[in-house]
C-alpha cells in the first residue's frame, strides 16, 4: 500500500487507538491472571515477534535462530501463523525437513521460504498456534519450536520471548493501531525476555544509544542486542548463488513487497547499482502481469536484471519474465551479537517438561 495512502487511514483511524490499545491491554491481562488458558508443550519454545504491524526482521532472525538450534543438535521446527496462506487446513505441514509440501501460495510467502532455506528444520502452519505445537509433538516431528510472530500469541507459553525493533523504525510518538503501526501498547514490551534491535549499522552509534534508552524506560530488566544484515550474493531459478561483488556493476531494476522496503533499498545500494525501484505492499501476491510490467520497466531503464527479497522470490521464481530479463533474488543473513545466541542456547537446552493447559 503507498505510504501516503497508509497515512491517511492512519489518520483517519486515530480516534479508535485508545479503544483498541484498552483491548489489548486487557486481552493480555486475562492471560496473565490465568482467565484465559495459556498451554505449555513438553519442547522448549523460543517466540520471535515485535510490537509494530512489520518490517523489524522477524523472518531473517528465524532463520538464524533455527540454523542456531540446528547445529546446536536441539532439531528446531518452525511454526508460524502462514499469514497470506490459502490453506483452509488448521494445521499445515509445509515441509517435513526433507520436502517442501506445500506451494507459496497455500503455506504463505515467509514459510515457502524458510522451508525452501531450511533443509532439516520442519516448517508447520497454523492459526491456532497450539494446535500447530500438538501437530509437532502427535509427530515427533522435533525437539524444539520456533514460534514466528509470536509475540502477541499469549495462549502458547515460551521460554524465551524475543522482541525485535528497527533501528529505522518505531518511535515513543508511534500510535497504536488503527491510528499507527503498533500491535500494542509500548509497555507491553515489558513482557519481553530480551529486546533486539535490527539494521544497526552503528551498533554503538548515538541512534542506537537513544532507541535502547527509550526501550528500557518500559523494561529495564531485558538484555538489549542488535543486528545487522549482510549481503551474501546473488541467485536466480537454478539456485546457483553469485557474490555480490561480482555483480557489483550491473544495472538492476529492484521490487519488493515487504514491511520496510527502505532497509531492502539500503542493503542493495551499498553494494550493487541500482537505477530504478517499484514497491508494492507487504505480502502482494504477484501475478504474471506483475512481472511483465516490472520487465518493461527494466527494459525502458536498461537493466539488465530484476533484484527481489528471497521473500518475494518465492513467488516470483515460477513466474515467466518477458524479453529474457532475469529475476534473482538476493540473499542476506542477519548478524547478531554472541550474547543473544548464548541467552538462546541457555534457555533452550533445558531437559523437557510436563504438558499443561
Amino acid at each position: 500500500m503507498d505510504d501516503s495512502l497508509l497515512r491517511i487511514l492512519f489518520r483517519a483511524g486515530r480516534p479508535l487507538s485508545p479503544l483498541y490499545g484498552l483491548a489489548m491491554r486487557g486481552r493480555a491481562a486475562l492471560y496473565r491472571k490465568g482467565i484465559l488458558a495459556v498451554t505449555r508443550l513438553p519442547l522448549p519454545v523460543v517466540s520471535v515477534g515485535n510490537l509494530s504491524l512489520g518490517g523489524t526482521g522477524k523472518t531473517p532472525l528465524v532463520l538464524h535462530l533455527a540454523r542456531l538450534l540446528q547445529d546446536a543438535g536441539l532439531r528446531p521446527a518452525v511454526l508460524s501463523r502462514g499469514y497470506g496462506g490459502q490453506s483452509g487446513q488448521e494445521v499445515n505441514l509445509v515441509s517435513d525437513g526433507a520436502s517442501l509440501l506445500l506451494s507459496p501460495a497455500q503455506a504463505g510467502d515467509e514459510p515457502a521460504m524458510l522451508a525452501r532455506a531450511l533443509p532439516g528444520v520442519p516448517v508447520i502452519t497454523a492459526r491456532r498456534r497450539v494446535a500447530g505445537g500438538r501437530f509437532i509433538i502427535a509427530r515427533g516431528l522435533a525437539g524444539s519450536i520456533i514460534l514466528d510472530d509470536g509475540f502477541q500469541h499469549l495462549a502458547l507459553a515460551r521460554d524465551l520471548d524475543l522482541v525485535l525493533f528497527s533501528a529505522q523504525g518505531e518511535t515513543l510518538t508511534e500510535r497504536v493501531f488503527p491510528g499507527g503501526r503498533l500491535r500494542e501498547p509500548w509497555p507491553a514490551i515489558a513482557r519481553a525476555h530480551a529486546l533486539v534491535i535490527t539494521g544497526a549499522s552503528e551498533p554503538t552509534g548515538t541512534l542506537v544509544a537513544s532507541i535502547k534508552d527509550q526501550l528500557q524506560g518500559f523494561n529495564p530488566a531485558a538484555p538489549i542486542f542488535t543486528a545487522r544484515y549482510q549481503a551474501l550474493g546473488i541467485y536466480g531459478r537454478d539456485g546457483l548463488q553469485v557474490p555480490v561483488a561480482k555483480m557489483a556493476g550491473v544495472p538492476l531494476l529492484a521490487c519488493c513487497g515487504i514491511a520496510n522496503p527502505d532497509s531492502f533499498r539500503s542493503l542493495l545500494t551499498d553494494h550493487l547499482t541500482i537505477l530504478g525501484e517499484r514497491r508494492f505492499s507487504d505480502h502482494h501476491p504477484f501475478r504474471q502481469a506483475d512481472l511483465t510490467t516490472l520487465a518493461a520497466q527494466a527494459l525502458a531503464l536498461g537493466c539488465q536484471g530484476i533484484i527481489t527479497t528471497e521473500k518475494d522470490f518465492v513467488k516470483l521464481r515460477d513466474l515467466h519474465p518477458p524479453a529474457g530479463m532475469p529475476v534473482w533474488a538476493l540473499s542476506a543473513r542477519l548478524l547478531v551479537e554472541e550474547g543473544l545466541e548464548r541467552l538462546v542456547l541457555a534457555r533452550l537446552g533445558g531437559s523437557p517438561r510436563k504438558t499443561s493447559g
